[in-house]
């Protein structure tokens, strides 16, 4: 059974930072593209960044480039992203989802992506 677990959520002041991480269990972690998504109140759950299966690729949304950067370690089978000068509007829940890898393309898009976490709720504040 696939269990993808979030933490490092929380309330953080604008322009601080938070590290996510996203602990993955029943697959092969090497072999799955990962990704962060995320989904304010009332709004689409949107693309924020993913890596490849070996980390040697990755793509971000351009709402957050150059301020979040999205790693993974496969011996502790994590995947982590890293935001730095928040803004309120990062303010989501935020998903962690996997995908078993296709040669070199990462997908964007969440109905390409085969296991969801239950999310992490980060809070910016002015």
């Amino acid at each position: 059974q696939v269990q993808l677990v979030e933490s490092g959520g929380g309330l953080v002041q604008i322009g601080g930072s938070l590290r996510l991480s996203c602990a993955a269990s029943g697959l092969t972690f090497v072999s799955y593209t990962m990704a962060w998504f995320r989904q304010a109140p009332g709004k689409e759950r949107e693309f924020v960044a993913a890596i490849s299966w070996n980390g040697g690729d990755t793509v971000y949304a351009d709402s957050v480039k150059g301020r979040f950067t999205i790693s993974r370690l496969t011996a502790v089978k994590t995947l982590y992203l890293r935001m730095n000068a928040l803004k309120t509007e990062d303010a989501a829940v935020y998903y962690c989802a996997a995908v078993l890898a296709s040669s070199t393309y990462i997908p964007t898009e969440k109905n390409e992506y085969q296991y969801w976490g239950q999310g992490t709720q980060v809070t910016v504040s002015s």
